[in-house]
């Protein structure tokens, strides 16, 4: 049986580990944490060996605009991803190993050509906060402590400054969006910008007007429980995440209280001023439960689809049924799969620890010297491989990089469609011709 705790102290633990570069400023910048463990069990002892593979930081995503066809930008920076990335530049590597003779401690051959993991072995991710999109429409509990004023309604929706925001489907390339005004009056330029990486991030918040509502007592009778505030006791509400509905399908209602969100939809996650084409964190967890984390690439050379046996989540906002609903139950219906992938059920923990640079703590340790409390631009990537372990970057390329090194490898991350699709040829080149996979021998 896995111990949420004991995993959330390793993984936390292992980020401490780390070099300064890239991590959050102490008080006043905040991060996301996400870790790929790999578990090795006992033959008859029962014991379970954890072992941190992979570890990502980070809450920004990049818009349409600036994305790039030849792959050499990294989209989506979200810890999640950005931790199963750097578990796939782990896999290579100990492909190499299994294909060049020099044996690997994960992977035994299979069938010609094809590898399978070393029986007792199995992945474990870990991610410090729930997953943005569909797992974090969780309900707001009174035990969790609410330092905003309720949520009012106008005219039975409510008033908030990003839930209208419409989205619109664009190419690369095209014009940015404009944001909509407030409802409650116009805000200075530090709010808007405050409010737009909140909604970027994801944060599990609830959109709220600015003064607190007038309740009546509870022996007031009002006729409908979707009344404003003011008029009605407060409905049960519930925790928003920033990611939108995917332009051309069903919107979020946006209802007063638990009718804001709609579940169980595609949504994709919102940028500063445009949209982007990145997929929730929920949903690409989900597409994983189906067709593995390891990717198209490396489908070539396993029998089977790589799954995450278990999931834990960190201290914080948490809800299992809407854990259950966005990466099992969704896709439970699935089938006619091609052999070597199958729907996994992974087990769903939480964690008591808080993940210390999580936005509550900050905040908890912020001065008023510091300035605002924002979230950290830098996304910090650690894998186990012999070659450059650690990746930091900032808006899809390496931290640091001046616009002369734009456009050339200097200023890839080393997680980007093109350097992993470089790491993957290698694997190929390093491969005999005749252990070649079958579907990579040329006929």
């Amino acid at each position: 049986m896995i111990n949420a705790d004991e995993v959330a102290e390793l993984c936390y633990e292992r980020f401490s580990q780390l070099p300064r570069r890239g991590k959050p400023e102490p008080g006043r910048e905040w991060t996301l944490l996400a870790a790929v463990v790999k578990l090795s069990r006992g033959d008859s002892s029962g014991s379970v060996e954890k072992e941190v593979v992979s570890m990502g930081t980070g809450t920004k995503c990049i818009g349409q605009s600036a994305m790039s066809p030849k792959g050499d930008v990294l989209n989506d920076s979200h810890a999640e991803v950005i931790a199963r990335r750097g578990c796939i530049r782990y896999l290579i590597q100990e492909l190499h190993g299994a294909v060049s003779g020099r044996g690997s401690a994960l992977f035994c051959a299979s069938q010609r050509g094809k590898w399978r993991l070393q029986p007792g072995v199995s992945f474990l991710l870990f991610t410090s906060h729930t997953p943005c999109g569909d797992a974090s429409i969780v309900p707001v509990t009174v035990s969790q402590s609410q330092p905003c004023p309720a949520v009012t309604c106008e005219n039975g929706r409510e008033k908030a400054g990003g839930g209208d925001l419409k989205r619109k489907a664009e190419e690369p390339g095209g014009g940015r969006t404009s944001k909509l005004p407030r409802v409650e009056g116009k805000a200075t330029q530090e709010e808007e910008e405050e409010e737009e990486e909140e909604e970027e991030e994801g944060i599990l918040r609830r959109n709220v007007t600015k003064t607190q509502p007038e309740v009546k007592p509870s022996g007031s009778s009002d006729p409908s429980p979707t009344a404003c505030a003011g008029e009605h006791p407060q409905v049960p509400d519930i925790h928003r995440t920033g990611a939108k509905c995917v332009p051309g399908g069903r919107g979020d209602p946006m209802l007063p209280g638990g009718g804001y969100h709609r579940t169980e939809v595609l949504r994709v996650k919102p940028g500063r001023g445009e949209p982007t084409l990145s997929l929730s964190c929920s949903d690409k967890m989900a597409r994983w439960g189906v067709l593995g984390f390891q990717g198209a690439l490396l489908s070539h050379y396993l029998e089977e689809a790589l799954h995450f046996s278990t999931v834990v989540v960190g201290g914080g906002p948490y809800s299992q049924e809407a854990m259950h609903r966005a990466l099992v139950a969704r896709c439970s219906h699935v089938s006619g799969l091609p052999a070597g992938f199958s729907v996994s059920s992974p087990v769903l923990l939480q964690s008591s620890l808080e993940f210390p640079f999580s936005h509550s703590r900050t905040e908890l340790q912020h001065q008023a010297a510091q300035g605002r409390v924002s979230p950290c631009g830098a996304a910090i990537s650690w894998c186990n491989v012999a070659q450059q372990p650690l990746d930091v970057t900032a808006n899809g390329y390496k931290q640091g990089v001046t616009k002369k090194a734009l456009g050339t490898r200097k200023a890839r991350s080393l997680l980007c469609k093109l350097e992993l699709f470089h790491s993957f040829l290698s694997l190929v080149l390093a491969t005999e011709p005749s252990s070649l996979p079958d579907s990579l021998r040329y006929v």
